[in-house]
């Protein structure tokens, strides 16, 4: 398949600016691959389609305010630094605006507690900074930082962003995304699932910006992902592979949390534990080893969150639901409307 394959016609209007007013009111197009059948549903009704053996696995990563805005040392002009990924520990790879007024050997300052250097260029237009700080590096940032949001969401962050741009069970910070599909999900939703005997099962992979970088190369094969840090500790690796031994159906709450899974597949079809680096790229056709049903939102034109939602229930069935909810009005993106999978 091609990029072109993947590119539709999306009215602004529908492009989500707020969440809807309870997270688990916003709408659900349930999709059953098998059949090929579409239903029009409430996101809360998900818990109609999980049995006693199935597992839930989510991604706890946590988003964290990488948006901070400094001075240049001297000229004193505004910088905004967007903090991209942690190299190690005070080194930091970033975005700056505007860019051609941030050089290598340039000072920049945040407020009295933080300053930082350029000491690189990355190959995607960023910097390397090494920061310099007394204290908690994470609790300054908390403190000064701004909630990012998504470059289509047209507005200012406001408060009640730092609560509903976060799933209910975000753990692990390092985020500069969410993972949306999982912002549905209210506590009182999980217990009903839990209730029901499903496995509540987390991992971690750190979205970047790399999550809203569109693919612009037509041969799919030469798309390079970023990387992106992910982790799938011992006890949940196991209990997802128990959940297939049993026959249960392992559901994955957004693309994020397929990569990770697809990343760590021994040769014989089973989630091993692990940590590190994923460029995991996922496009038709793909083979799926480990996820059985997937939550999804509705994606940008030649993301690679379609390609993989594509992947999995295939790309005519993908653009058929796209088509429906277009025509019915139906809320895009992050803070818009789900898909569920099965």
């Amino acid at each position: 398949m091609k990029l072109s394959d993947f590119k539709y016609n999306l009215p602004e209007k529908l492009i989500a600016q707020y969440p809807a007013p309870k997270r688990d009111k916003s709408k659900l197009m349930v999709l059953d691959h098998q059949n090929q059948t579409i239903e029009e549903k409430v996101f809360s009704d998900i818990a109609h389609y999980f049995g006693p053996d199935d597992c839930l696995v989510v991604n706890e990563t946590k988003v964290f305010p990488a948006r901070i805005m400094g001075t240049k040392d001297k000229t004193e002009a505004h910088v905004e630094i967007f903090l991209l990924r942690q190299l190690e520990d005070g080194l930091w790879e970033v975005l700056v605006r505007p860019a051609r007024k941030v050089r290598v050997g340039n000072r920049l300052s945040v407020g009295k507690d933080l300053v930082c250097d350029v000491i690189d260029n990355t190959v995607s237009g960023g910097r390397v900074v090494r920061f310099n700080y007394s204290g908690d590096f994470f609790e300054i940032v908390e403190r000064l930082g701004q909630s990012p949001l998504p470059p289509y969401v047209r507005r200012d962050p406001e408060p009640m962003d730092k609560e509903r741009y976060q799933t209910v069970y975000a753990r692990v910070r390092g985020a500069v995304a969410a993972p949306t599909a999982g912002l549905h999900f209210t506590k009182e939703l999980l217990r009903r699932l839990q209730k029901k005997g499903v496995k509540m099962v987390p991992i971690v992979l750190h979205l970047g910006l790399g999550s809203f970088r569109q693919v612009i190369v037509e041969d799919l094969s030469r798309h390079k992902m970023d990387s992106e840090y992910f982790e799938i500790r011992p006890e949940s690796a196991l209990a997802i592979n128990e959940t297939m031994k049993k026959g249960g159906k392992v559901v994955a709450v957004g693309t994020s949390v397929v990569r990770a899974l697809e990343t760590e597949v021994t040769s014989e079809g089973w989630v091993k534990p692990g940590r590190g680096w994923t460029d995991k790229f996922i496009f038709p056709p793909y083979d799926f080893k480990i996820v059985d049903r997937l939550v999804t939102n509705f994606h940008m034109p030649c993301s690679t969150m379609l390609m993989l939602a594509c992947a999995f229930a295939g790309r005519d069935f993908v653009f058929k639901t796209y088509r429906r909810a277009i025509k019915e009005k139906w809320r895009f993106y992050s803070y818009g409307d789900a898909m569920f999978v099965h």
